[in-house]
């Protein structure tokens, strides 16, 4: 009986495993192939989806895929956050981090600020807000596949907010090298913080860097908005929980909420990566060959772990209902991504020039 029940779900998950090898050959041709980056700069996980979305609309997804495309957005997707983890060493940003982290978290609060304020506005949904504010403060997509589960957001509304974050954080990869370099004159450290706080996916950041580095010769602009990206992924672990409180706060009563219940216990996992990726450092400090090749497989175990729920994710998404929601929340992922601009050059302006 408990084997049946495992091998329902597997027709699902190949097909989002699929999904995914289609998505990454996509994803090679177009970065790699036509626009000549060693490393594509374009979300593999939203070509997925957008695929998905693609093949969904225009074919009915049989019942006998659907438990496995399920069990794929809820539990793989979770699996792949949780190994993301493994990428970040928060002990080696410390001394940077007295710089990054102020910037950082006035840019989180600003843009939290503004959009609350347009949610009141413009009568935008709680969850879809929710997921563009985190999209565009935090991490990008993964902030927002993250935080979807915690606050009950439904497909169509992941859908949305992924294609609103991705279109903003694309023309700011391509527009704020060159904004950059104009407006701090060519200084690395200022140039770097801005593309770490201001871009939204991590991805894009390393592009924009590569592309000022290109443009501009500074091999040092690409590595302080790297880390200073790295630094804001870290914010994971507080604004899931937070979101997760403030979301579901007044929507149980009093005798049964809990914030036990909501607490997202695969952040747990997250967190528990990151210490596993720091340990492991200083265990392997001498030879580290073998940990190294660990940490490699765990991170393209991530990327395929997150790629394969988007791509469930797009299979599941009807574009009609994505019609319905309008185009208001696009106007606020557009409101949020100047926002965090600004806010990042009005900080760096104020703090950093006359404080270090």
């Amino acid at each position: 009986m408990i084997l049946k029940k495992y091998l329902v779900i597997i027709p699902g998950i190949i097909l989002a495993f699929v999904l995914y090898t289609l998505s990454q050959g996509f994803n090679n041709i177009i970065g790699i192939e036509l626009l000549g980056y060693t490393k594509s700069p374009i979300s593999t996980a939203m070509i997925a989806i957008l695929i998905g979305i693609f093949f969904g609309n225009i074919f009915k997804v049989r019942d006998s895929f659907q438990k496995g495309l399920d069990f794929t957005r809820e539990y793989i997707l979770k699996l792949g956050i949780i190994c993301l983890g493994i990428q970040l060493k928060p002990f080696e940003f410390l001394d940077f981090g007295k710089l990054a982290i102020p910037l950082i978290l006035i840019c989180i609060i600003s843009v939290l600020i503004i959009i609350k304020l347009l949610i009141i506005k413009f009568k935008i949904p709680t969850r879809m807000a929710y997921l563009i504010s985190i999209g565009s403060t935090v991490c990008g997509t993964t902030a927002i596949m993250a935080t979807a589960p915690v606050i009950k957001a439904n497909k169509n509304e992941i859908s949305y907010a992924i294609a609103n974050i991705t279109l903003f954080g694309i023309m700011s990869m391509l527009l704020y090298p060159y904004f950059a370099n104009y407006y701090f004159d060519n200084d690395p450290l200022f140039v770097g913080l801005f593309l770490g706080t201001s871009i939204h996916e991590t991805s894009q950041v390393a592009a924009a860097g590569l592309i000022y580095d290109q443009q501009f010769n500074s091999p040092e602009t690409l590595n302080i908005a790297t880390i200073t990206k790295l630094i804001r992924n870290t914010f994971l672990i507080i604004m899931i929980p937070l979101f997760a409180f403030l979301y579901n706060r007044g929507r149980s009563s009093s005798k049964s909420y809990s914030i036990l219940k909501i607490f997202p216990y695969f952040v747990l996992g997250f967190v528990g990566m990151i210490i596993l990726r720091n340990t492991g450092d200083q265990l392997f400090a001498t030879d580290n060959s073998k940990w190294l090749e660990i940490i490699e497989i765990i991170k393209f175990s991530s990327k395929i772990f997150l790629t394969m729920a988007m791509a469930a994710i797009g299979l599941s998404t009807d574009l009609k209902d994505v019609k319905k929601m309008g185009f208001k929340p696009f106007f606020v992922g557009f409101i949020a991504m100047l926002t965090v601009g600004v806010i990042s050059i009005f900080t760096i302006e104020i703090y950093l020039k006359f404080f270090i």
